[in-house]
This record gives C-alpha cells, sequence and structure tokens, in this order.
C-alpha cells in the first residue's frame, strides 16, 4: 500500500495534538496529585486533634461517676455515646487514609506505602489472597498424598520448602491486609510466623530414624489440615459474602485457619473439625517429646518442633476458648441488627402502599445504624472513657 508524504504529516499533526490534550491531562493529573497529597495532610491532622480533645473529655467525664442530678447523668450518657459514634466515623474516615506500614513490612519490602485507597481494589487485593490460600492449599493437600504414596527425599523437600514458601508469603499479604483495615486477630498472625519458623526447621531437619518415624505422622497431619482449610475456606467464603450483603461486616475481614468473628452462625458444623486439628497438634508434639528421649541422640529439630507444636496448640485452643463466649454476646447484637433491617423493610413497604416520603424512610433508617454502631462499640467507649 502506497502512502504519499502529506498523509503521514497530516498523520503526525493529527497524533502531535493528540500528544497535546495527553500534556493536559498529565498536567492536571499531577495537580490533583499533590492536592491529595495535601488534603491527606490535612485529614491527618484533624483525626489527630478530633482524638485528642475527645481523650480530654474523656479523662474529665471521669469526676462525675457520683454524680445525682439525672439532667447531669442524662447529659453524660450522651457525651459518652456521642463520643463513641465519633470514633467509628473517625475509624471509617481512615479507611479512606493511606495507613503506615508495620516495622514487619518495613524490613521486608523497604519504607514503601502498600495502602490501597481504592475500595473496590481493596476487596480484590483481599479475594486475591483468598484465591491463593484455596489454590496452595489443594496444592498442599496432593502433595502431602504424594509423600503418603512415595518416600521420596526431594518430594518432601519439595513439599517442605512449599511451607515455607506458602507461610512467609502469607504473613506479607495479612502484613497489608492489616495496613489496610483488615481486622484479623493478633494470635492468627502470629500463628503464620511460627508456622513459618518450623517449616524452616523442618526443611533443615536431616533425613535419618527420627525423621523416617514421625514423617508419616506428619503428612497426615498436613493432609486433615489442608482438608479442614478447605471446608473452612467454602463455608466461610459463603457466610462471608451473606453478611457483607446484610451489611454486618467489613470489606476486608478475611478467612484465617481458626475462628474469626463471623463464623458464628453454624459454628457447631466446623468447631469438631477445629477441635480435631488442636488435638492433632497436641499429638504430634506428645509424639516428637517421646522422640526427643527415645531413640537416643535425636537432633536438636525434633525438641524445637516438640516446642513449636505446643505453642500452635495452646494459642489456637485459647483464642477459640475466649472467643466463642465473645461471639455468644455478639449474637444477641446480631439479633436486634436483623429486627432493625426487618423495620427499615416494613417502612419501604409503608411507602409503596401510603405514600411515605423517601426523606422518612432515610431518617429512620439512619437512626436504625446509628444505634447498632453505638451499640456494637459501646463495651469498648465504656472502658476508654471510664
Amino acid at each position: 500500500m502506497n502512502i504519499d508524504i502529506d498523509t503521514l504529516t497530516n498523520e503526525w499533526d493529527e497524533l502531535s495534538r493528540e500528544y497535546s490534550e495527553l500534556e493536559d491531562c498529565n498536567r492536571t493529573y499531577i495537580e490533583l496529585l499533590e492536592q491529595l497529597h495535601s488534603h491527606q495532610q490535612k485529614c491527618f491532622n484533624e483525626i489527630k486533634h478530633q482524638r485528642y480533645r475527645m481523650n480530654q473529655i474523656c479523662a474529665s467525664l471521669r469526676q462525675f461517676k457520683n454524680v445525682q442530678s439525672p439532667d447531669e447523668k442524662e447529659k453524660i450518657a450522651n457525651l459518652e455515646k456521642n463520643t463513641i459514634k465519633r470514633k467509628a466515623q473517625l475509624h471509617e474516615i481512615e479507611q479512606s487514609l493511606p495507613a503506615k506500614s508495620g516495622r514487619y513490612l518495613r524490613i521486608i519490602l523497604g519504607d514503601v506505602n502498600v495502602s490501597i485507597l481504592n475500595r473496590n481494589d481493596k476487596v480484590r487485593y483481599k479475594d486475591e489472597y483468598e484465591k491463593f490460600k484455596l489454590i496452595l492449599n489443594v496444592i498442599g493437600l496432593l502433595m502431602a498424598f504424594l509423600n503418603l504414596l512415595f518416600n521420596y527425599r526431594v518430594l518432601e523437600l519439595s513439599y517442605i520448602f512449599l511451607l515455607v514458601w506458602y507461610y512467609c508469603t502469607l504473613t506479607i499479604r495479612e502484613s497489608i491486609l492489616k495496613v489496610n483495615g483488615s481486622r484479623i486477630k493478633g494470635w492468627w498472625r502470629a500463628h503464620h510466623f511460627i508456622s513459618t519458623v518450623a517449616a524452616g526447621v523442618l526443611l533443615v531437619w536431616p533425613q535419618g530414624e527420627h525423621w523416617q518415624l514421625f514423617r508419616k505422622q506428619f503428612m497426615y497431619f498436613n493432609a486433615y489440615i489442608s482438608v479442614v482449610q478447605y471446608l473452612q475456606f467454602g463455608y466461610q467464603k459463603g457466610l462471608l459474602y451473606r453478611l457483607k450483603a446484610l451489611g454486618e461486616r467489613h470489606n476486608m475481614d478475611i478467612t484465617i485457619e481458626g475462628f474469626h468473628s463471623w463464623m458464628w452462625r453454624g459454628l457447631s458444623f466446623l468447631l469438631p473439625f477445629l477441635f480435631v486439628g488442636y488435638a492433632f497438634q497436641a499429638y504430634n508434639a506428645w509424639t516428637l517429646y517421646h522422640l526427643s528421649y527415645e531413640p537416643v541422640d535425636a537432633p536438636w529439630h525434633v525438641s524445637v518442633m516438640c516446642g513449636l507444636f505446643w505453642v500452635l496448640f495452646i494459642g489456637n485452643l485459647t483464642t477459640t476458648l475466649l472467643v466463642v463466649p465473645e461471639k455468644i454476646r455478639e449474637k444477641t447484637k446480631e439479633r436486634y441488627r436483623l429486627i432493625s433491617m426487618g423495620k427499615s423493610m416494613k417502612l419501604r413497604k409503608m411507602m409503596k402502599q401510603n405514600s411515605i416520603s423517601e426523606n422518612d424512610i432515610d431518617i429512620a433508617a439512619e437512626n436504625s445504624v446509628v444505634t447498632n454502631v453505638t451499640s456494637s462499640l459501646e463495651d469498648d467507649g465504656e472502658k476508654k472513657c471510664n
């Protein structure tokens, strides 16, 4: 195809005009970035100011504990409720602002900003994290079965190296999720750090009599844990989707190897599997304890793995037993939330039947939401103000 020079010149002129538009767009983008940084700093300063003033108010409220006047009691109660609501409002504002990385992320990644400001991107990252766990659990289950069928050192080391990489990656991803508002409990993050250390010890455990005596039990344990995690993932994923649809949970809540705040409904299905897994950890520790004495000349890996399994067993069991009563109390609060949602739906139905204004519906729904926020944060607010 023959093209004359005039046609090429015209195309270049058109491309130049488009480039000028690109430069204008980029200039606007840079200006908006500078404004964004300025507004972020202003928000941080205002949040700090709000918290400082609220702490002063809470400290001053302590001297009014023994007041007798009904009017003063009512004013104190209103101040405490307003403080609780303001803390919830500040928390929501903070979710839209970048957060500083923790010490672990700064050591691993350096001083980089890992905050995800867009809500959809946060949810997408969390979903990728869940898919990563699911895929690695399925691969781990298959490799555990292969190690049960074939006793090859290369296959063993490949599987253990996979565990090291998996738990190391989990600790990094969970730290990023924590920066972006995930409410994963501290023990479950510590659980993955301990599991990383345990996998590292297994990786350097020399092949010998002690390893061969423990090897089959360890592979059965990992196969069982993989199955439990797969069942738990499916159950939690569906439950979390339902609770998010009802507006009861945060977008950055995650599934974990243990117990989480939105697992209470129908928890009787999963608790037996979890407790059997904890018992298996205790059994591993007991077996390793005996192996450290007989056969003789046990390597140091046996004693270290014994201690790590004991720590995991005690931590998992204690955390679960402490959280279950808390979930029983939250079950009552969730009932009131559902009642409030039911009232809102009735109001909308009345609007269709009796032509109630949309503004009245929104006011009623807002009052219901404020009541729910106050109820869910009341305990924490009373502790800090009293």
